[in-house]
């Protein structure tokens, strides 16, 4: 069967990935990993890249003994996807992403590290602040700020710019929700418009966090797309 790995988000794992794995493994034989620092593993903060989560990615399919393989990465995850097909293009077949964000500038990603203070989102979001010690262990306060230390330095330089997508050349699919309050559907037609191959989605009363998103639909979409 084909093979097809899932990347998760940012202060996401491949926890997130347990009931679309259910849903695809009749079609794929379908992977996943955890991102340095995610789902319980200890962050290493000078590795907390975009090229290194993609290192990350190289490593587990040398391991698995995978020469190239399809990908569909959620938002973070489309992201570092979209890296390796810029610069290992012989180990990605095509790659679907959803929920990515591409604008990344000073203002912008100041406007997103203000949501990743844990002492408010404690105070504030307390269910929130269990779900991320339940997905990272204790040490997902210090995630978060390595989050934000990384969403900081991609605004002051993007590991992805124009010519990056413009020299992808592999299929790819680029995937909003229309009701995405992070990732906005101007910043992913712009980017849709500069890879030769892509192809544009985007899914009807969709928001970003990974856990409302009808993944029935995006099962349909995912078979589509990789077929």
């Amino acid at each position: 069967m084909k093979k097809l790995l899932l990347l998760h988000g940012a202060l996401g794992s491949k926890e997130n990935f347990i009931e679309l794995t259910k849903v695809l493994s009749g079609d794929y034989d379908v992977y996943s990993i955890n991102f340095n620092g995610h789902g319980n593993h200890q962050i290493i903060e000078n590795e907390f890249s975009i090229s290194h989560f993609a290192n990350e990615v190289l490593q587990f399919l040398d391991q698995k003994n995978i020469d190239s393989t399809a990908i569909f990465g959620y938002s973070m995850g489309g992201y570092v996807a979209l890296y390796l097909a810029q610069y290992f293009p012989n180990r990605v077949e095509s790659v679907f992403t959803l929920a990515t964000k591409f604008e990344w500038t000073n203002e912008s990603a100041t406007k997103e590290t203000k949501l990743l203070n844990p002492s408010l989102i404690k105070e504030k979001v307390p269910k929130y602040a269990t779900t991320l010690e339940q997905l990272h262990g204790d040490s997902w306060e210090k995630l978060m700020n390595a989050t934000a230390t990384l969403m900081l330095g991609l605004g002051h330089n993007p590991a992805l710019k124009e010519n990056d997508f413009r020299n992808i050349t592999i299929p790819v699919l680029l995937a909003v929700g229309d009701k995405d309050a992070m990732v906005c559907l101007e910043e992913t037609i712009a980017v849709y418009r500069l890879i030769p191959a892509a192809q544009l989605l985007v899914m009807p009363n969709t928001t970003h966090p990974i856990d409302r998103i009808d993944l029935v639909a995006l099962s349909v979409q995912i078979k589509r797309f990789f077929t």
